[in-house]
């Protein structure tokens, strides 16, 4: 059974991208969100096994929805990503409920599935 995805982030082009980038290798992007309102809520709905969350989106954080979606007992996997260099968040993600950081630049689903083992 393929691991099933949510990707959350503000950026269309990315979304799209990511999902194909996804879908090509085997996973089963089951959802799209571009805050982190409909991002919880989408979450909720389609309980996806992993959620590929972008750090900064419009209406806040991704840190703030990885804490909400491991709150309230969603607890799929999550992983940040960003254009931005994963220094810039070394100390957030370590203290956040993501299982890891992946720059939007290298994202693959060789590189998901890693942080996902």
């Amino acid at each position: 059974m393929p691991i099933t995805v949510l990707i959350v982030d503000d950026h269309p082009s990315f979304r799209a991208i990511a999902r194909a980038v996804l879908a090509d290798d085997g996973f089963c992007v089951v959802g799209e969100a571009a805050d982190a309102e409909s991002g919880l809520a989408v979450a909720r709905e389609l309980r996806p096994d992993c959620v590929l969350l972008d750090v900064q989106l419009g209406d806040a954080d991704g840190f703030g929805l990885a804490e909400a979606l491991a709150v309230a007992g969603e607890r799929p996997a999550v992983v940040m990503t960003s254009d931005r260099d994963r220094g810039d968040f070394e100390a957030l993600i370590g203290a956040s409920a993501a299982c890891g950081f992946i720059p939007k630049e290298q994202l693959s689903a060789s590189a998901l599935e890693e942080l996902l083992r």
